[in-house]
């Protein structure tokens, strides 16, 4: 399985990412003029809206299940989560939960 995550994980940096890069290119580095972006219309703030509450859940999971297992590696999933997105978080914390100490 740690292939597997591995890949979802590459997979799912990689190609958002490229969607972010072409969107800076054509427009600058305008963070706000991204966010207006996600919220043109109503299915695009409702798709915002589900990756921002998946991405709280994925965070406070990340947190309660790595202080109860001490596993403090899982943290870098939190990180991954808001600078690229779940697609990259949650695929990274599932590999990291089973990576060997």
């Amino acid at each position: 399985m740690r292939w597997l995550w591995l890949a979802l994980a590459v997979w799912g940096a990689v190609h958002p990412m490229s969607w972010f890069l072409a969107w800076f290119a054509q427009n600058g580095f305008d963070l706000m003029g991204m966010v207006d972006a996600w919220h043109a219309n109503a299915a695009s703030s409702g798709l915002v809206w589900d990756l921002t509450i998946a991405a709280i859940v994925l965070t406070i999971w990340v947190i309660v299940e790595s202080a109860g297992t001490s596993n403090w590696r899982g943290l870098w999933a939190i990180p991954a989560t808001f600078l690229v997105g779940v697609s990259f978080g949650l695929p990274l914390y599932l590999l990291l939960r089973r990576a060997k100490a």
